[in-house]
């Protein structure tokens, strides 16, 4: 009786075993490096769980600003790479850390400032002029200064008004992600630049609210790349190119248009404008 008894006990442990064994086998997941905004607007905790429902695949999101983001897979310590800096991406395909960048998705920048505008550059659509009146104001403007897409953007605006920054009584670098950037913006009622996304779902809002935008200029891309497996042989191959082709296919496009915070979209797909 009592052998009967172990056997029975053996084989449930070993049923257990095998069970849990092979969910663990069947777990996958990739690491996706990527830019603040994307994770601090909201949209991949929209969007990832409807992904992983789908596909079984976790998406683990490593955020920092698009310089780091590709860095990191430069490094080899990302399978999939999503930024906003577009001759950045180019320059990383070009040195052989993917083999191609696709378009995913749009939104803007805007130009955030105190109600008070001490600059006076509300209600215009001109960013470079708005940057120059800021500069002969110095009125305080509060930079990210973390290498990011917007950073770049922001000292691609600079440099168009003809403006040399560097940290000073009115240009404050945060090093930080948009979020935090927007903090101190909000806390100093100065001037930033801001991805709208980041901006709806920023509730410290404080003085501040959007003084230029529509600018052509202002227009913000985003691109997905797989990092190249060929220069490092443990990138998830398969499973980062099925993220890819899902957030570029029809229904992963659909989900990023029905992400909206009040009623307003935050991010607009155009995969398939290529």
């Amino acid at each position: 009786m009592t052998f009967s008894f172990n056997r029975l006990m053996a084989s449930a442990i070993a049923a257990l075993m095998l069970v849990g064994s092979s969910a663990y086998a069947q777990e996958k997941s990739i690491i996706l490096s990527s830019t603040t905004s994307t994770e601090q607007s909201g949209l991949f905790g929209f969007i990832l769980p409807i992904f992983k429902m789908k596909s079984g695949i976790e998406v683990k999101v490593v955020a920092v600003g698009t310089g780091q983001a590709l860095d990191i897979g430069r490094r080899g310590d990302a399978d999939v790479v999503f930024v906003h800096d577009k001759p950045a991406e180019e320059k990383f395909v070009a040195e052989g850390f993917a083999t191609k960048r696709i378009e995913v998705m749009y939104n803007d920048f805007v130009l955030i400032g105190p109600k008070s505008d001490p600059a006076k550059i509300g209600g215009g659509k001109d960013i470079k002029v708005a940057f120059q009146k800021i500069a002969t104001a110095q009125a305080p403007f509060v930079s990210r200064g973390d290498k990011s897409g917007t950073h770049a953007a922001e000292l691609r605006y600079w440099k168009d008004a003809a403006v040399t920054v560097a940290p000073s009584a009115w240009y404050k670098e945060t090093g930080s992600g948009m979020g935090p950037a927007l903090n101190t913006a909000s806390a100093m009622n100065g001037y930033i630049l801001a991805d709208r996304a980041t901006w709806l779902s920023f509730k410290n809002r404080g003085d501040l609210t959007i003084l230029v935008q529509g600018d052509p200029k202002l227009f913000n891309q985003y691109g997905v790349m797989l990092v190249n497996p060929a220069k490092f042989s443990h990138v998830k191959k398969a499973e980062g190119q099925e993220f890819i082709d899902w957030i570029t296919s029809k229904n992963g496009q659909d989900v990023i248009a029905s992400y909206q915070i009040g009623g307003e979209q935050l991010f607009f797909p155009n995969a398939k404008k290529q």
